[in-house]
């Protein structure tokens, strides 16, 4: 099985594709730019990087690994596990080359480095643009050997008229350049303008639509505040150990509850849940130090 082709597959699809207990291939876009000096214009791109520390099993790989090897979910896993292996006993010796992915290996804290091939473009709007090379325009002075004479009149000097015509082409030709540098300048501020929007930090959102649903009843009672964000403790594929854990994080003085299923069939299950993303930030950034690592934040949107 080939594991990194797999995963170039998904990066054209998902800004993150974990390997368990190995990394996360993570993606970033980079906007459209001009190289003055070689005078060569580049499409935007989505390149990618590695982080050691996302090593937690969300389902993705090991799902399209299933459906496109026809193998169990357990299979796929085990498949997985094996791989990762022979990859992590090469870096010890060696460095690791991943197909259409990069080069891997091991600096002096044993901890990943990771070279991607820069040539390799996952963003798929861009797909069929290429580096455009703008050749240098040089305007050398030339002399004329049989210059044009200018017919006298008695009140006034006539100019031919096709160097009228030629003047004015050349005119029109300058225009034409000037009025197409300022709209590439207003495309490549459009394209970091939305470069900086995509900054902000990625989180999962599941949204669940009720249909059908029943009339409203007008109650004199305090309505329950909406807690739509969830700090997520883990997703777990069989629903006993799921309430082992909520089992387990009450005990230990969280309000953890079950979430509902995500998209791969997964259960998953909460260390606590807020009306306010803030609180939920805060508190994720607390668990992450003391409790978990791999905790994350999960958002639901009710429409």
């Amino acid at each position: 099985m080939n594991l990194a082709k797999h995963i170039n597959d998904l990066l054209y699809r998902y800004d993150c594709v974990i390997v368990p207990n190995f990394g996360g291939f993570v993606t970033h876009q980079v906007g459209a730019k001009l190289n003055n000096a070689a005078q060569t214009f580049y499409p935007p791109t989505k390149q990618i990087a590695f982080n050691g520390h996302l090593k937690h099993n969300d389902g993705l790989l090991a799902n399209y690994v299933t459906s496109v090897e026809h193998l169990s979910f357990e299979q796929a896993s085990n498949a997985i596990s094996l791989i990762v292996g022979k990859w992590q006993d090469q870096l010890k010796t060696s460095e690791l080359s991943l197909d259409k992915l990069g080069v891997l290996s091991l600096n002096t804290q044993q901890q990943i480095v990771f070279e991607p091939k820069k040539e390799i473009n996952f963003l798929t709007t861009s797909f069929g643009l290429s580096a455009v090379v703008s050749p240098v325009m040089n305007n050398p002075k030339t002399s004329i050997n049989n210059p044009i004479p200018i017919v006298k009149t008695a009140s006034r000097e006539v100019i031919p008229t096709f160097i009228k015509y030629a003047a004015t082409a050349a005119i029109l030709l300058t225009l034409s350049f000037a009025g197409y540098s300022s709209y590439e300048q207003n495309e490549q501020k459009e394209m970091l303008a939305s470069q900086q929007k995509a900054l902000e930090k990625k989180i999962q959102s599941a949204t669940f639509v009720i249909s059908n649903p029943l009339p409203t009843l007008k109650l004199n009672v305090v309505r329950e505040v909406s807690k739509q964000y969830h700090v997520i403790a883990g997703a777990f594929q069989f629903a006993k150990n799921a309430d082992r854990k909520v089992k387990q994080l009450i005990a230990d003085g969280f309000n953890s509850k079950i979430i509902g299923l995500n998209k791969w069939g997964l259960t998953q299950v909460s260390f606590d849940s807020f009306a306010e993303k803030n609180d939920a930030i805060n508190h994720l950034n607390k668990i992450r130090q003391t409790v978990s690592k791999e905790a994350w934040l999960l958002v639901q949107t009710n429409k």
